[in-house]
C-alpha cells in the first residue's frame, strides 16, 4: 500500500535500471529510493536535459542541501556515487563524486532526549486526547497513540513499524515479527500486557472501517481511515504538536527530541528497569541489545552512560565487575 514512486527526469531509464538491480540481489530499497527521488527531483527543477552527472551539477544540488546534517548528507553523496557508478558502467561517463568525511565521532555528536518517565505518561495521555477538526480519513491520527505506545513499549525504529503487516502481530504469544529492519536482520519483539491491550484496541476500532480485504496477512498493520499506509513524516508532525502540548521543548534542527529518541528511551528505562530488579549489568545489556536490533554490544553501551547520567543511583546497585563503566572525574 505505500506510494509508488514515479521518476519523471532524464536520469528516470537509468534510476529505474539501478532500483531494479538493487532488489533483484535482495537489497531493500525503501530508503534509497527516496533519496533517488531527491535527485529525480533535482534534474527535473533545474530543467538539466542531458542525461550525465558532473561536478557542477553535484556542487549546485549540494549548496541547495543547506538543511541537512553531516550523516544525511555522507548517505546522500553515497547515492549519487554509486548512481553515477552505474551508469558509467551503462555507457554514459560520469562524475563519480568522493564522500564527504564522517567518522564515528560525528556520528555520535548528537546526545539523545532521554524522556522522563512522568513526560512518556503524559506523552501517552496527551496523544490519546487528541481530536481531528474534520473528517479527514487520510489523516494519521487514527493509529498515532498505538503507534508511540509501540515505539516505546519495543524500541522498534518508525520505519520498522510502519512496515509490520498483519502477519507478523501475533498477540496470543505476544510477540511482533520485524521483517525489514534497518541492518537487515528479522527479530522478535514482545508484546507487553498495556501494549497488547492498546495494540487489539486500535485493531478492534480498524476493523470497523469498510474496507476490503483489510484483515488479511499481507496488508498493513498501521494504516489510515482510507485503507492507505501511513507516512513518517506525518507521524512526526503528530509528535511535535504532542511535544508542545506537553511543554517539552523541541529545538529542532537535528537537536530533538526526536521520534527516534522514544527508542533510546525504551533502552535506558528497561536497563533502569533491569538493573533496579537486581540484574546484572551484563546480563541485561544483551537483552536490550537484542531487543533493539543491534549486531554487537559496543552499539548497546551508549545506554549504560545514558542511564548512569539520569539515575546516578543506579552505579551503587551494579556489580563491582561494571564500576570501570563509570569513570570517577
Amino acid at each position: 500500500m505505500s506510494r509508488k514512486i514515479e521518476y519523471k527526469s532524464v536520469l528516470a531509464f537509468y534510476i529505474e535500471r539501478f532500483v531494479a538491480l538493487k532488489e533483484a540481489v535482495g537489497y531493500n530499497t525503501r530508503g534509497i529510493k527516496y533519496k533517488l527521488l531527491e535527485i529525480d527531483s533535482f534534474y527535473v527543477d533545474n530543467n538539466i536535459k542531458t542525461p550525465v552527472i558532473t561536478r557542477e551539477i553535484i556542487d549546485k544540488w549540494r549548496s541547495s542541501r543547506i538543511n541537512d546534517s553531516i550523516g544525511t548528507l555522507h548517505g546522500k553523496y553515497s547515492t549519487w556515487a554509486q548512481l553515477a557508478r552505474f551508469m558509467s558502467r551503462n555507457g554514459c561517463e560520469c562524475y563519480i563524486p568522493q564522500l564527504p568525511r564522517y567518522t564515528r565521532s560525528m556520528r555520535d555528536g548528537y546526545t539523545p532526549y532521554i524522556f522522563t518517565h512522568e513526560q512518556m505518561k503524559n506523552i501517552f495521555a496527551c496523544s490519546e486526547n487528541l481530536h481531528l477538526r474534520n473528517n479527514d480519513v487520510r489523516n494519521t491520527l487514527f493509529c498515532v497513540p498505538a503507534i508511540l505506545r509501540l515505539l516505546y513499549s519495543t524500541g522498534v525504529r518508525i520505519s520498522e513499524a510502519l512496515s509490520i503487516r498483519n502477519e507478523d502481530v501475533n498477540m496470543n504469544d505476544r510477540y511482533i515479527h520485524i521483517r525489514k529492519s534497518k541492518n537487515g536482520c528479522e527479530r522478535l519483539v514482545p508484546i507487553n500486557n498495556e501494549l497488547k491491550s492498546v495494540m487489539e484496541q486500535y485493531r478492534h476500532y480498524r476493523e470497523k472501517i469498510p474496507l476490503k480485504d483489510i484483515n488479511k496477512p499481507d496488508k498493513l498493520f498501521f494504516i489510515k481511515p482510507d485503507g492507505t499506509a501511513c507516512q513518517q513524516q506525518a507521524i512526526y508532525k503528530w509528535f511535535r504538536k504532542i511535544l508542545r502540548k506537553c511543554g517539552i521543548p523541541y529545538t529542532g534542527n537535528n537537536q530533538g527530541p526526536r521520534l527516534h529518541d522514544l527508542r533510546h528511551t525504551m533502552a535506558v528505562h528497561a536497563l533502569e528497569q533491569m538493573v533496579r530488579n537486581g540484574m546484572d549489568l551484563y546480563v541485561s545489556m544483551p537483552i536490550i541489545s537484542a531487543c533493539l536490533g543491534h549486531k554487537s554490544l559496543s552499539a548497546t553501551g551508549q545506554y549504560v552512560r545514558l542511564a548512569h547520567e539520569m539515575f546516578p543511583e543506579l552505579a551503587e546497585q551494579c556489580s563491582h565487575l561494571t564500576s570501570f563503566v563509570y569513570p570517577n572525574i
